[in-house]
């Protein structure tokens, strides 16, 4: 069950820093407009929040519900979960979706913030509760992962709750740490990749789990969601390159009218 450990434990750590990276570019927003006082505030009251949802809820959602239910349950939310994600991903490395650029999202944030009018005194209203509600928000997703897989991991008797919320824990505090020193947007985190990455890793554990639910034994037990994950990355991959050669070729063919005009 160790490859089952460090699985979970790896995709809540970059599940959470994909979300916690998107929350930290409005939070150094609103610190550089409206005052660091009121960006932490809302932030850290966001993840109070947030931590008492995870230990609250986590330790007894599996207690009172039917091993099957959850097998079931958390299989079908992480495999939706985790094909939303991988969609996004292929629609953007075939070029159909905008790459998340969080620099852009950075300047329109501070835009925003400048036309809300002058900053109050202490806390300014408006930016504790922007840094709240998308600290909150971003914050809800990475708890979706953390429980789902923490839940999984319980399900085959393992205890791995704690592993999951580890490696969630693990990166608010990289993410907000690196915020706090730079000051400035982590552009360079490969998010988008990361996406990816973590797309493939739910689905793969989501189809695991429906298929444990459904009574399927899986060759090799465990070693199965590493086949899983290969395979859809190999999947993917050829998806994007069929997506670029399709839009190339109707570039071609558009050009060609053109010129026919």
């Amino acid at each position: 069950m160790l490859l089952f450990n460090w699985y979970a434990m790896l995709a809540s750590f970059l599940g959470t820093s994909v979300e916690f990276v998107e929350a930290l570019t409005i939070i150094l927003a609103v610190g550089t407009v409206r005052g660091w006082r009121t960006s932490l505030a809302g932030a850290l009251t966001a993840i109070v929040i947030l931590i008492v949802l995870v230990f609250g809820i986590g330790e007894s959602l599996v207690q009172f519900i039917h091993l099957f239910w959850v097998q079931l349950i958390v299989g079908l939310f992480m495999l939706l979960f985790g094909i939303r994600w991988l969609r996004k991903a292929i629609l953007r490395y075939s070029g159909l979706k905008a790459l998340h650029d969080e620099t852009e999202s950075y300047e329109e944030e501070v835009e925003r913030q400048r036309k809300a009018g002058e900053n109050k005194k202490g806390i300014d209203s408006f930016g504790f509760m922007t840094t709240l509600s998308i600290t909150f928000l971003e914050g809800l997703e990475a708890i979706f992962i953390v429980l789902t897989l923490g839940s999984s991991s319980q399900t085959a008797d393992t205890g791995l709750m704690q592993y999951t919320i580890l490696g969630a824990v693990v990166a608010v505090i990289v993410v907000l740490a690196a915020g706090l020193i730079l000051r400035k947007p982590l552009a360079s985190v490969p998010e988008n990749s990361m996406k990816f990455i973590v797309g493939v890793m739910l689905t793969s554990f989501g189809a695991f789990w429906v298929g444990e639910a459904i009574g399927v034994d899986w060759p090799q037990a465990d070693l199965s969601i590493v086949y899983m994950t290969i395979t859809l990355l190999l999947f993917s991959w050829l998806t994007v390159k069929r997506c670029k050669r399709q839009m190339g070729q109707s570039s071609r063919i558009t050009e060609m009218q053109k010129e026919v005009m």
